[in-house]
């Protein structure tokens, strides 16, 4: 029972998702098409959401689920890093039409076809997760 608010904000989050078209394919071509705003415009929210976000949480030191401190590390200098990762990431998403998102949404959509992509998004992080250590910092 004190799992159902998360399970009420994913629901949340997935109409959210769906009623913006966030979840489509063809809003995210013209995207990466550079044909509509929408998508930006629902990328600069978010954004903006997550920046508010983190700053009432670095104020406010609420604790998480299990009762511990949020702590925000901070990131290292080298952005070659992040660049490198943001290009995996877009390359994916282009290719596949969803981030990670979108794709649990189409899959309750019952776009079935993407349980392929899910499950290929949990082997890269799978994937990672044993390499990261011996990458280039």
């Amino acid at each position: 029972m004190k799992l159902i608010k998360f399970l009420l904000l994913g629901i949340l989050f997935g109409i959210v998702m769906a009623k913006s078209e966030a979840v489509s394919w063809f809003r995210i071509q013209e995207m990466f098409r550079f044909q509509s705003f929408h998508m930006y415009g629902i990328i600069g929210t978010a954004v903006l959401v997550g920046v508010s976000g983190v700053a009432l949480i670095k104020k406010l030191k609420p604790r998480d689920f299990s009762g511990n401190e949020i702590v925000f590390n901070a990131k290292k200098k080298s952005y070659y890093r992040y660049i490198l990762g943001g290009i995996i990431f877009g390359l994916g998403w282009a290719l596949t039409g969803a981030c990670p998102g979108p794709m649990v949404v189409n899959i309750g959509y019952g776009f079935f076809s993407m349980i392929v992509v899910f499950v290929f998004s949990l082997v890269g992080t799978y994937f990672y997760g044993l390499i990261k250590n011996r990458l280039p910092h």
